[in-house]
């Protein structure tokens, strides 16, 4: 059964996680995500891995509240005590979120894999989807993009220390800051920016609303050192998908293709897009400034068929 009463957003809405509300009149946000190694660092892996499950219920408004752990390992070829290192990263992520682990599934996989079914609980008051933006409404971006270029590049053997350093810093940082920052204005809607890239979450959020959207390139942050990697050709398989798939719906005025590319890079763990209104804009700056976040004003909601201009 996909339908029921209590379902307030489910399979018909491409959304960060499904909403179902309880008898006793809370929203129960529910997620899953997984993937395979990103980088060699066992115990950043499974920091990762948390951050970037977590980030489903942070984005719309939610408190994560219980985890079930995903794993896929050949335990005929690598060690177990990688795995042990992998799921103390994770561990140690979901006590910082105040997460409780209480449980899992493993099973023999011939590529590793390591991620999070993650529950938690919001308000309905409180209850953030991607559906809401408005006319008139600026786009805020909570981390820099960037992070498919360097994990790419990583795997080829192609980045230096200090890169790939900035980037894992970045993808283990969790958005509950960003999520708090959102509350005390009020934000229209929300998403987090994973593996369809920044333009792919946008164009989700644009179609739900039945708006547009002009982003200007000059203000989206981007990563130390991945605007040159992406120049040097390293760009993942999911990435070029993402490209292919946003490309109709995207208005290209900037004459330098790099912006649609890093646009569709595939993220992992990446921050929140927030459409809030003009007035709020900067009451949602200095609120992430004060949980220690970041942001950047990088476009605006316009009238129209849902599209994407770049300029």
């Amino acid at each position: 059964m996909v339908r029921h009463p209590d379902l307030i957003v489910g399979l018909e809405y491409a959304d960060d996680g499904g909403v179902f509300m309880t008898p006793a009149g809370d929203a129960l946000v529910q997620t899953v995500d997984f993937f395979t190694p990103i980088v060699d660092d066992p115990y950043d892996w499974g920091r990762i891995a948390a951050a970037n499950a977590l980030s489903d219920v942070y984005a719309m408004g939610g408190t994560p509240l219980t985890a079930l752990q995903l794993i896929g390992w050949p335990r005929d070829v690598l060690p177990f005590d990688l795995l042990g290192r992998v799921i103390e990263g994770g561990a140690q992520v979901l006590e910082e979120a105040g997460c409780t682990l209480v449980g899992g599934h493993s099973v023999d996989d011939a590529e590793p894999k390591f991620g999070f079914a993650v529950t938690g609980i919001v308000g309905p008051d409180r209850l953030m989807t991607n559906a809401g933006a408005r006319v008139g409404d600026r786009l805020v971006l909570t981390k820099p993009l960037g992070t498919g270029v360097i994990t790419t590049a990583h795997k080829r053997d192609s980045v230096d220390d200090l890169t790939l350093r900035r980037a894992v810093q970045t993808m283990v940082r969790l958005n509950a800051g960003a999520r708090d920052a959102m509350a005390v204005v009020d934000a229209h809607a929300a998403t987090d920016v994973t593996g369809f890239g920044l333009l792919g979450h946008l164009r989700e959020l644009l179609v739900s609303a039945e708006v547009a959207a002009v982003l200007d390139t000059s203000q989206i942050p981007i990563l130390p050192g991945a605007a040159e990697l992406l120049e040097a050709g390293f760009y993942a398989g999911g990435s070029q998908r993402n490209l292919e798939s946003v490309a109709p719906m995207v208005i290209d005025r900037t004459g330098d293709d790099r912006w649609i590319r890093l646009g569709a890079d595939a993220q992992t763990s990446g921050g929140l897009l927030i459409s809030v209104p003009a007035r709020s804009q900067e009451d949602l700056l200095a609120a992430l400034t004060a949980n220690g976040e970041t942001g950047a004003v990088i476009g605006e909601i316009v009238p129209g068929p849902p599209s994407m201009t770049l300029r």
